[in-house]
């Protein structure tokens, strides 16, 4: 009885730093047989989450535990990949019901439920590491999954800003990893994307697409969040004197905040720049009209 607390102890600690899954494996190594795991599974305190993926305790499992259960499943040198490892970076977030993992070699085609499995022939130990333990791709190779995914334009460079910011990219190896796969698929718009590569500081999802639409519409890209006349502005062109302001209703809609606005777009008029202000309506449903009156007053200098 004492042994099997013990067990339960370490079962527990392993669970703990995993999400709470452990796999087969793990378990098997611990001591208990397969018909002790088997019979752990039927009084209910493991529950088969995957193939040799197991739940500790109970059935529900939060996005830590999912993912370290769907690299359990797929064994060793299994590591989470493509946009899942992008929302574990926390630098693109998913709502894809799968999890994706990327395992080297070519054996092994059978599909598992749940889970998006990636196969390349190789996958170079300086492409993945860990997260908290969880084995990962690196943010430069998570990119470059991402683009070879299919995301490209903005989205891509945004994931880019994001890792940026997070300061989780080292651009070096982003280099490295496209000249070791300059013909792979993606590699052409990280490429395009990095070729022009300006990030923009945005703050909001209201900043975001501001960004996106210039982006579609061939507009330059304007300097985020810098310091004019002693208050951060959403948006600066230089070489226009060009400021916009993005207002959400959240935050423009009390009357200080529209007393505010209107005397921060004074202090700038009479310092000789131009504002132009766009609501979330205006972005988002009239995209043209906002993308029309930026080249104007772009042109306008």
């Amino acid at each position: 009885m004492r042994g099997q607390v013990a067990r339960d102890h370490r079962i527990a600690r392993i669970a703990e730093r995993q999400g709470g899954a452990i796999s087969r494996g793990q378990l098997l190594d611990l001591g208990l047989s397969p018909k002790g795991v088997d019979r752990r599974v039927q009084t209910g305190s493991l529950h088969p989450v995957h193939r040799g993926a197991y739940a500790v305790g109970h059935r529900t499992l939060g996005a830590c535990g999912r993912r370290w259960a769907a690299v359990l499943a797929l064994g060793d040198g299994a590591v989470l990949s493509h946009a899942d490892a992008a929302s574990a970076w926390d630098i693109r977030t998913t709502a894809s019901g799968l999890i994706h993992v990327t395992v080297p070699g070519r054996s092994g085609r059978k599909r598992r439920p749940g889970i998006r499995v990636h196969r390349p022939e190789s996958l170079p130990p300086d492409e993945v590491t860990t997260l908290e333990g969880l084995p990962i791709t690196t943010p430069a190779r998570t990119l470059l999954d991402l683009a070879a995914s299919g995301l490209g334009g903005r989205p891509l460079e945004a994931a880019l800003d994001r890792a940026e910011l997070l300061r989780v990219l080292d651009f070096a190896e982003l280099q490295r990893l496209l000249a070791r796969y300059p013909r792979r698929p993606g590699s052409p718009s990280l490429e395009a994307v990095l070729s022009r590569y300006n990030p923009v500081d945005t703050r909001s999802e209201l900043e975001e697409l501001v960004v996106e639409l210039c982006d579609a519409h061939g507009l330059p890209q304007p300097l985020g969040n810098c310091v004019i006349e002693g208050e951060v502005r959403d948006f600066y062109w230089p070489h226009a004197r060009l400021v916009v302001e993005a207002d959400s209703y959240t935050w423009h809609r009390s009357p200080t905040a529209l007393n505010d606005d209107r005397e921060r777009d004074v202090t700038l008029t009479l310092a000789g720049y131009r504002v132009l202000r766009f609501t979330w309506e205006q972005v988002t449903q009239r995209p043209e009209y906002v993308a029309g009156a930026l080249l104007l007053a772009l042109r306008a200098t």
